[in-house]
Formats: structure tokens, C-alpha cells, sequence
């Protein structure tokens, strides 16, 4: 299996439609941030927008057939550019979404804008090796002759037509594209040949691309630096100099990650004991599986197994958790 359906099957993503935008200038939106497992998706299917950068960066300019994805989840503010004053957008429910609009009638914007939701704590993991804003050009050059900008055109227009009107099953619809486009956007960003900072510029090196699906493939082999490195034709250093320069991580860290999103899957069945877990995970004992799950999660695999059985508690373990792993990296 490719990386990328191993990935989605490990780390189940929903995309959802809040808003259909449609503004004409002056306008604003400022939004975010969302809940926390929660990546904010926007799709310009007619008219350009302005992007304020999060990170206080020179502002970055959208056009038609753009579709911005913030893996950060901060607040963001999108504007016409033109810099006065916006006018008053008003909200009204349709069937199967929400639109808003303004009585602006020049330089008219076309926008939707979702979220895609991933179960915690995997949404840790898609931060901690996504960039915190992609972009994804209309005009991005295709890789291998693949038409993978090519389907993404045509998944969005599929939205912008279901959002014409309120079809029968169009929410369901409109989900269902909207986790689509998220596969599509991760594909084509690593096709580029320009791919991002972080899991997408392994997976798009052509070299380093078999590392990454080996590592999802067969995360409970007992993989080794020298075994990692042949598979790309490198030596041990040239490997762990690319990872930390592509993805700031070391190749174990990312195997670590992989084996940690599996045992938290695993650990949800009642039916399979830790010691197995930490088996089918690649752990050689059980005690070294406890200590490496305590470290990367904050909590034992037993407090995680109680508290993903028992859904009132499981967000407060995972923020502590989250906060244990945080305190970690910062140290």
C-alpha cells in the first residue's frame, strides 16, 4: 500500500463544508482558531483573495482554482486587498450548508470554506509533520504525467456545483469531496517537485520516498539506520542529515510516531493485550513498549486503553498528554 493510503487508513480524516462565501469588494474574513484537531480548509473557486500570513510574513495572494489548507489551525484573515473598509456579511441556511454574503457588487470573491477533522491524537501527528499553511496552486506542475491537479479541478467544481443548489444527499456529498480533496491536496503537494517542509518533501524525493513507505508498510520491523539507508541509495549520514534538514526529525522519530498511532488504534479493542500491542506494534517486551508509549504519549498505554472507553475523559487525558509531549519537545 502507498504511503498515503496507509496513512489515511491509520489516521481516518472527515472533511466537512461550513461556508459558501460570496463577497463582492470591500470585504474581510477572519476566522480560526478552530477546535483542536481541526485543519481549516478554503477553496477560491471564483475571484482571489489576499492571506494575511499567520506568521506574520508578507501577505500571500489567492486566485481562482487556489485551495489553502492551515495544518496549524491559527486565527487567519482574508481580505480583498483594496483596504477600506469591509461591508457587513450577512448568513443564511440553505439545505446542506451555510452561505454568506454581502451586498458588495465589484471584484466579486467565490469561496468555500471547511474544516477536516482528525480523531485525536493523530491530529498531533499530521501537525508535527505538515507545514502550518499550504497552498495548492491551480497552475502546479504535474508530476510523472499523473493529472493529479487535473482531478482536483474537477473535485472542486464538483463542489462549487453541488453547492448551486440544495440537492438530495448533497451534505453527504459535500463531505465525502471534502475528505477527497485533502487526499488530492497531500498527493499533488508531493508531486510538485517543490514539496513543502515536513512528511511531504520525504515523500516527494524520489530517494527518500521508499523510506517513508517502507517505514509505514512495516512499522513493526526492527528497521535499522544502515537498512534505511540502502533503501535510498544513501549513506547513514546523507539519510539522517536529509530527514533533519526536510522534516527537522530523525528517521526514528518518525518510525516511533508510526508505531505510536498504530498501538493507540490496537489499544482501543478490548479483545488484544498490551504485550500483543506492543508486538504487533515491533516492541521486543512489553516494558519497553510501556516506557516508550508513556514517553511519546504522557500516559501509560492502560490509562489510554480506560480512557478511550470512556469518551467523557479521554479529551483531558489527551491535553495532558498533549502538554507532556509539548514540555518534552521544549526541553
Amino acid at each position: 500500500m502507498d504511503w498515503l493510503s496507509r496513512l489515511f487508513e491509520m489516521m481516518p480524516v472527515r472533511g466537512r463544508l461550513d461556508l459558501r462565501c460570496s463577497y463582492g469588494a470591500p470585504w474581510r474574513i477572519e476566522q480560526g482558531p478552530g477546535e483542536t484537531n481541526e485543519i481549516p480548509y478554503h477553496a477560491v473557486v471564483g475571484g482571489s483573495a489576499i492571506l494575511e500570513d499567520p506568521a506574520g510574513g508578507k501577505p500571500l495572494r489567492l486566485e481562482t482554482g487556489d485551495i489553502l489548507l492551515l495544518p496549524g489551525n491559527p486565527r487567519h484573515v482574508m481580505h480583498d486587498g483594496g483596504g477600506a473598509a469591509p461591508l457587513k456579511a450577512h448568513n443564511r441556511a440553505s439545505l446542506n450548508f451555510t452561505i454568506s454574503e454581502n451586498p458588495g457588487s465589484d471584484a466579486r470573491l467565490d469561496l468555500l470554506c471547511g474544516h477536516f477533522s482528525i480523531a485525536p491524537p493523530h491530529d498531533r501527528l499530521l501537525r508535527n509533520y505538515l507545514p502550518p499553511v499550504l497552498i495548492m496552486r491551480a497552475g502546479a506542475q504535474q508530476a510523472g504525467g499523473r493529472d493529479s491537479a487535473g482531478r482536483l479541478a474537477g473535485l472542486v467544481a464538483l463542489m462549487r456545483g453541488e453547492t448551486a443548489d440544495d440537492h438530495l444527499g448533497g451534505r453527504a456529498m459535500l463531505n465525502a469531496l471534502s475528505t477527497a480533496m485533502f487526499a488530492l491536496v497531500l498527493r499533488l503537494a508531493s508531486e510538485t517537485g517543490e514539496a513543502p517542509r515536513g512528511l511531504l518533501a520525504l515523500a516527494g524525493h524520489p530517494r527518500l520516498a521508499p523510506v517513508v513507505a517502507a517505514m509505514f508498510n512495516e512499522p513493526a520491523r526492527a528497521w535499522t539506520l544502515p537498512e534505511l539507508a540502502q533503501l535510498a541509495n544513501m549513506s547513514r549520514a546523507t539519510l539522517a542529515r536529509q530527514f533533519q534538514e526536510k522534516v527537522g526529525r530523525s528517521p526514528s522519530d518518525l518510525l516511533t510516531d508510526i508505531r505510536m498511532t498504530l498501538a493507540t488504534n490496537e489499544l482501543r479493542k478490548g479483545s488484544i493485550s498490551t504485550g500483543a500491542v506492543a508486538e504487533a506494534v515491533g516492541y521486543q517486551s512489553e516494558a519497553a513498549f510501556q516506557r516508550a508509549f508513556k514517553a511519546h504519549m504522557g500516559i501509560t498505554p492502560a490509562q489510554w486503553r480506560k480512557a478511550a472507553q470512556a469518551p467523557a475523559t479521554i479529551d483531558g487525558l489527551e491535553l495532558a498528554s498533549a502538554e507532556a509531549i509539548s514540555g518534552s519537545e521544549n526541553a
